[in-house]
């Protein structure tokens, strides 16, 4: 028995040596008890009704948390998920577990075909997969993992195992996903970012002609409200696309200016290149684990110099390409239409975790997320997803104004990287209070806290765990001091 199946069948007066202090003990016990109940044997689904897989980034902020409990199982939820890599190097959004009835979730594997269809970008032959990705927090997660025990970490040869994988998938995005040419990675599908339903989507989803209702059912309907999930025609476009991206192979089709944008209208063949968006909270969690990376490299005995140096760099060319000065904050940019997508989302605040950062710009972020548009602080407790003045904003329908807690933990921690000390405890303590009285859902109501989608959410409980790990007013948790550390030496 491991150390979670551990603290969730002690008595609750027991200490442990984990535990944070003795009043938050009843949160920690709660929390341990959603991802007991969650684990698989080999991996945590998000949620048992509504998400009954594997999902990539899901478990990269579970692992995170796991590492207070047992860093042995945060370690192998990291290896189970890139035990499914491609041979290409992309991890894929979801890893289906073959006892879950086809049924229960859509788009399921008899949708994607990964085995038949990504043969030729190298999917695995025993195991089903989605051929889309999502946000890379992975090396990050493996990082902080490792730093939870570094002797268990070191004597199973932890960090050695995971770096080539973690190295291949990096140089998928950023060779292979760099579609406009400028040097950042794109999403090819909304559910790549992970924010899937934003409006930022809006505009180039708009080009999309969506699959006819009756070509598929939704099971997300069976487990959510209507009127907080993606509308039918939005669910329409999204599987249009996915159906694209798989009749083509999984290819990855660069666009690079007007003389190559006759790729998108091409008279006959697939669709290559309809949805091609650089997303800011996508390529920060790129670069934040680029830093991570090079923390494994130094790790295992190289410098990890370049690595950093390419972090830096990315970090620039963020800036040129999807920073507003004028609006205070980052935008997506439509790499067909080759301009920025004028919507507030609270991915244009995720930067803030970059160390490298002016101080002109994190000034300006903290200030337009503390703003009329977010209110973080004032209006709002948690971070709404979405700009809360925007037209298409809805405090209960996915991505497109509830907030979620993991957006949360991420500006946590830039919030305290850049010193920002006071509104990252006062956000801290709004996370763990939201989360205790909502049962750690998946999202909630930015103005009042209202519990929204699954209950029991893995990744709320995980992120609940690592920031009880953090007393108030200290830096970044003790097991992962220096991964956004200003003060971090450099190789």
């Amino acid at each position: 028995m491991d150390r979670t199946a551990q603290l969730t069948a002690l008595p609750v007066e027991r200490t442990f040596v984990y535990d944070p202090p003795p009043l938050s003990g009843s949160l920690h016990l709660r929390a341990a008890a959603v991802l007991e109940g969650n684990w698989t044997g080999a991996s945590t689904v998000p949620s048992r009704g509504l998400y009954p897989h594997q999902w990539s980034w899901d478990s990269a902020f579970i692992a995170i948390g796991l590492r207070h409990l047992s860093p042995l199982r945060a370690q192998t939820e990291l290896e189970t998920l890139l035990a499914a890599q491609w041979g290409d190097g992309r991890i894929p959004h979801i890893v289906f577990n073959p006892s879950v009835p086809l049924d229960a979730y859509f788009p399921s594997p008899d949708f994607w075909r990964s085995s038949t269809a990504g043969r030729t970008a190298g999917a695995p032959r025993t195991v089903q997969t989605s051929g889309i990705v999502q946000p890379p927090v992975h090396a990050l997660a493996a990082w902080l993992v490792h730093c939870a025990d570094p002797g268990l970490s070191r004597a199973r040869g932890f960090l050695a195992g995971v770096y080539p994988r973690l190295a291949a998938w990096h140089r998928y995005l950023l060779h292979r996903r760099d579609l406009g040419g400028g040097g950042l990675a794109s999403v090819v599908h909304p559910w790549e970012q992970g924010m899937d339903n934003s409006p930022c989507w809006d505009a180039p989803l708009g080009r999309i002609t969506p699959a006819p209702a009756r070509s598929f059912r939704r099971a997300d309907l069976d487990h959510g409200a209507a009127e907080d999930r993606p509308t039918d025609l939005d669910y329409g476009r999204y599987v249009r696309l996915a159906t694209d991206y798989r009749d083509g192979e999984y290819a990855d089709v660069a666009i690079q200016g007007a003389a190559r944008r006759a790729s998108f209208e091409g008279g006959g063949g697939r669709r290559a290149g309809e949805f091609a968006v650089e997303d800011p909270s996508f390529n920060a969690l790129l670069i934040a684990s680029e830093h991570a990376l090079a923390r494994i490299a130094r790790e295992l005995g190289a410098t990890g110099t370049a690595r950093h140096a390419r972090a830096e760099r990315l970090t620039g060319v963020l800036i040129d390409r999807l920073w507003d000065p004028a609006e205070g904050m980052f935008f997506c940019r439509d790499v067909r239409g080759e301009e920025l997508i004028p919507e507030r989302s609270v991915s244009g605040l995720i930067p803030l975790l970059l160390p490298d950062l002016p101080r002109d710009i994190t000034t300006a972020l903290v200030r337009t997320a503390s703003g009329p548009h977010f209110g973080l602080g004032d209006t709002t407790q948690l971070p709404p997803s979405y700009d809360l003045l925007g037209e298409a904003f809805d405090p209960h329908r996915y991505w497109r104004g509830p907030a979620w807690f993991n957006t949360s933990w991420l500006l946590e921690r830039g919030l305290r990287l850049h010193g920002e000390r006071t509104r990252a405890d006062a956000l801290r303590t709004a996370v763990l209070e939201t989360a205790a009285a909502t049962d750690f859902a998946e999202y909630v109501d930015p103005y009042d806290g209202e519990a929204c989608g699954a209950t029991g959410f893995s990744w709320t409980a995980a992120l609940t765990l690592d920031l009880l790990h953090e007393p108030p007013g200290h830096g970044v948790s003790a097991a992962g001091l220096g991964t956004f550390d200003m003060s971090d030496t450099r190789d």
